[in-house]
This record gives C-alpha cells, structure tokens and sequence, in this order.
C-alpha cells in the first residue's frame, strides 16, 4: 500500500507567513537624534549634523523660528516618555531644540538621503501642521510643558495638536528634504532623528534570521515530501 503525505499549498503558505511575520515584527531601533550645532540670522537658518551608523550627515532647518539651542540650555525633552515608543529607544537627547512661534512654511534639508525621518515635537498646542506626505503619530505624552493629543487631518498629512503635544511622527520613505506648514502660538519646539540612511541594507536580528530561514526549509519540505 502506498501513503502519501500532502502539505497543501494553502497550510505551507500560512506557516511561511507566520514564520516570516515573526521574523519582521518592528522592533524599537536607536535614533540618531540631530546635534544643532550653528544658526544664521541673516538667512534665517539652523545647522546640524546627524551620526548615523558613523555616517555624518548634515543638516539644515529653514524658516522662520525664534530661538535655537546649540549648546546648552533647558533640556525640554525631559520627561522622555513621550518620545518612546514600540520603534524609537531614546528620546533626543541633552538640550537641542529649535523653537517656532510664527507660522508659515518650513523645511529640513539632509545632506544626504535619509530613510523614515522622525520629528520630535515639544508644546505644540492648537497648532495646525501639514507636511503634505503621509505622516505616522508614534507617541505622545505628558511632557515639559504638560500633555495634549495630536489629531490626524483626513488626509492623514498633518495633524492638529490639542493641548500641550509632546510626542514623535515619522515620514515613511526616503527623503531628502521635508516641508511642512504650521500655524502660529506662543512658541513649540522640534528637532530631527533617523534611524537609517537611504541606501542602508536592514539586516534582520540572528532570531529574526532564522525565523525565515526555517519558513524557507518548510516550505521547501512541504512540496517534496512523498513517502511510499
């Protein structure tokens, strides 16, 4: 008599993505938060550099702002909660920050491509923002200036912030520049972070490594296995 042993398409697929699900779950990555370094009032301008993966990268904010801190200052990024999330480790760190009271048009320049940037906000309360490209809220919390929660537009492109908005976005993709909108108040502060060039290769976590290549070996094993 003769037995035969069928893993169906259907069953081997699943295990696979199962498999492969698991070896892609997002895992909170260390951000490379911007060093501001220098300012110029003449052109209305911040300039930074960002150490990614020991890659210098600069960096240049401009628009109109009120003040900048390059070095030292008030570390308005303490409590740190709020810029913590299942993909961000650290919040920025020290005291870097840029600060915009009136608003117009903004943009942040990278000197080279970046991949998912991340924009660290500080009291931004009833401001309106748009960056006219898809946005992702990450976190938010209570932080310096107290607690708020920032709102997505319908074109999930910006948000508005009720209350004292502490927290970070993303841009999902590669950009080299990023332009964005913001209404005026007193003042609320941002600066930049990456967690990875453009060009950057991810490499999977050893566990998350094996997880695919045993879906791999299953599935291969599924399609070839008979037994008489």
């Amino acid at each position: 008599m003769t037995h035969e042993i069928r893993t169906t398409g259907l069953g081997v697929a699943m295990s696979f993505a199962l498999a492969l699900g698991s070896a892609t779950t997002a895992q909170a990555a260390t951000v490379s938060w911007t060093d501001w370094t220098s300012t110029s009032a003449a052109t209305s301008q911040v300039f930074g550099n960002l150490d990614v993966g020991g890659t210098n990268v600069g960096v240049t904010f401009s628009g109109a702002y009120l003040f900048a801190q390059t070095s030292g200052g008030t570390n308005y990024w303490s409590p740190s909660t709020p810029y913590l999330s299942a993909l961000v480790s650290n919040a920025p760190p020290a005291s870097d920050i840029i600060a915009l009271d009136i608003g117009g048009t903004a943009t942040i320049t990278f000197a080279q491509a970046v991949r998912d940037p991340l924009i660290a906000l500080v009291s931004w309360n009833g401001n309106t923002v748009d960056f006219g490209v898809p946005i992702e809220i990450l976190s938010y919390g209570l932080g310096y200036w107290g607690n708020g929660t920032p709102t997505l537009n319908a074109a999930g492109t910006g948000f508005y912030g009720n209350g004292e908005v502490h927290g970070v976005i993303r841009l999902p993709g590669t950009y080299s520049s990023v332009t964005f909108t913001h209404t005026s108040e007193n003042w609320h502060g941002l600066t930049v972070g990456v967690v990875g060039l453009a060009d950057d290769n991810p490499v999977p976590e050893p566990g998350s490594a094996a997880l695919a290549a045993l879906a791999l070996l299953a599935l291969g094993a599924g399609m070839r296995r008979r037994r008489g």
